[in-house]
């Protein structure tokens, strides 16, 4: 597919002519514009990941604080997550006619409103409620900012620039898990939760005057649901994109639930951590970070499909320190999980543009579907294999979602493993 001075955009139904023909207008590497989308990118992402995961070190807390099991408990992320997953089809359509840009903002915006309101509720209903609705409104970031950046930005830059959206989210969520945890320490939850609304609507607000307008998306005017279902449908039909979807669902699924019960783990005996002591295991999604990036540029170079087997073999590898009674070893486990998990996903993300043609906002909405419904049913499943298998068993199902997901990462095809080369 031609990427530079091809016909960009097409009207809804496929013949139909083009709506206009004109070349793209990249936003380039090294330009004023490039920068601010790289900055106001990097703040939706820490504001929608850190009110998205901010409860995540509290589990252990609600499980006290409201009587309920871990499992319950875990339904304060499981609950966000799943209406988050449905939330991002709804706000991938309506960004067809509302533009990208307006959607994030508002998405950001009425999340942050609703952290504070779960700061403040006094039952264990309401908060889940409160939760539920936030994972709703905040669809529209995830929905919607790996569509604009692979409208917007040169194809060249493309990896590169998703890896550090990616890095965003991953700082979010590190800063969402430690920042309160600690805080938590020295206040409470209901505060701190409170604080992370208040962030968010500051990050929502740098958001809306540092991102670039859209300068290539067209928009539809109206809603049609049978167009988006029939493009929905098309991409589901498309063995490369499913591939990658199924990768999402297991790669989240392996990684969220990791994540859920290892804080129970460590809470307990042997080793009885602290509130404080345990958020700190969240800083290891700094490697995510890291790796997040890195991986975006060598998948530009290199191909995709290598770096997505290496992601799931080192999630592997992670989970089998975890088996370990050690804490240096399980933390390392944990290291290396977050690290691969961030290199498959960052990969994952950038293979949905170049396989997606023109409906690019569609299938990224798709891929996060299935990305979030790992975290939303797995991540609650865990909860079952934790309470009567221990650590052992919930080692036995990460391990064979990601043992599952290198087997489809190997033996897809290579057709579309790097991105076709510009034509000028």
């Amino acid at each position: 597919m031609p990427s530079v001075t091809a016909v960009v955009r097409r009207s809804a139904l496929e013949n139909e002519p083009p709506a206009r023909e004109l070349a793209p207008t990249w936003i380039r590497r090294g330009t004023a514009e490039y920068r601010n989308a790289g900055i106001a990118l990097f703040l939706a992402g820490f504001a929608c990941y850190s009110l998205i995961y901010c409860v995540h070190p509290l589990l252990p807390a609600f499980a006290r604080s409201f009587g309920v099991s871990p499992a319950e408990s875990s339904l304060s992320l499981s609950l966000t997550t799943g209406m988050l997953a449905f939330s991002i089809l709804m706000a991938s359509a309506f960004s067809q006619a509302l533009g990208r840009r307006g959607v994030m903002f508002c998405s950001l915006l009425l999340a942050a409103l609703c952290n504070v309101a779960t700061a403040v509720t006094p039952s264990w209903s309401g908060l889940l409620a409160a939760r539920a609705i936030e994972g709703f409104v905040i669809g529209g970031v995830p929905a919607v900012a790996i569509a604009y950046l692979s409208e917007e930005i040169d194809p060249d830059n493309l990896g590169k620039t998703i890896g550090l959206y990616v890095a965003g989210t991953a700082f979010g969520g590190m800063m969402g898990r430690v920042g309160i945890g600690m805080l938590t320490e020295f206040t409470s939850w209901r505060m701190a939760l409170g604080i992370f609304g208040v962030l968010g609507l500051l990050a929502a607000s740098g958001f809306l005057a540092l991102l670039p307008r859209s300068r290539n998306f067209v928009a539809r005017p109206g809603f049609d649901p049978l167009f988006h279902l029939r493009t929905w449908g098309k991409q589901l039909r498309n063995p490369a994109l499913l591939r990658i979807y199924a990768c999402g669902f297991l790669m989240t699924s392996v990684f969220v639930t990791l994540f859920n019960y290892v804080i129970f783990r460590l809470s307990g005996p042997p080793h009885f951590l602290s509130q404080t002591v345990i958020s700190l295991i969240f800083l290891t999604y700094s490697f995510g970070m890291a790796s997040s990036s890195v991986a975006g540029g060598l998948a530009d170079g290199f191909g995709r499909r290598p770096l997505l087997i290496a992601g799931f073999l080192i999630m592997l590898a992670g989970i089998g320190l975890t088996l370990a009674d050690s804490l240096g070893l399980i933390v390392s486990g944990v290291v290396l999980v977050t690290t691969g998990f961030f290199i498959a996903h960052s990969v994952a993300s950038g293979s949905i543009g170049p396989l997606a043609g023109a409906s690019k906002g569609h299938a990224a909405s798709l891929y996060l579907l299935f990305y979030y419904m790992g975290s939303s049913i797995v991540g609650s499943v865990g909860g079952w294999f934790w309470q009567h298998g221990g650590w052992g068993a919930v080692a036995a199902l990460t391990g064979a979602l990601a043992l599952f997901g290198m087997i489809l990462a190997v033996t897809g095809s290579a057709s579309h493993d790097k991105p076709a080369p510009a034509q000028n």
